[in-house]
Formats: C-alpha cells, structure tokens, sequence
C-alpha cells in the first residue's frame, strides 16, 4: 500500500539526514514510527470510546 504524507520542512530535513547517517531508507523510519506508535493511538482510542459509552 502507497501512503502519502504531507511533512513540514524541518520534519522532512530531519528524517533526510537521518536517513543519509544511517543508510536506511526514509520509509524504513516512516515504518517504524508507525509501528511502534499504532498500538498506543489504538489504545487511546478504544479508552476514549469505552468513557464515551
């Protein structure tokens, strides 16, 4: 699946260099923010639910 994301420029300066110091892909880091964050957006969301109910 093909995302687009609209960044800020400092957003985009910083995962660049980031990328170019570690020689791994933007996307890798995209990835695994995505990773490690889905869980405890997930969380926060079901909390927000069951307070609404």
């Amino acid at each position: 699946m093909t995302i687009s994301i609209r960044l800020t420029d400092e957003e985009e300066e910083r995962l660049d260099q980031l990328a170019r110091r570690t020689g791994r892909s933007k996307s890798f880091y995209v990835r695994t923010a995505l990773h490690e964050h889905l869980a405890e957006m997930e969380d926060a969301f079901t909390a927000d639910e069951s307070l609404d109910a």
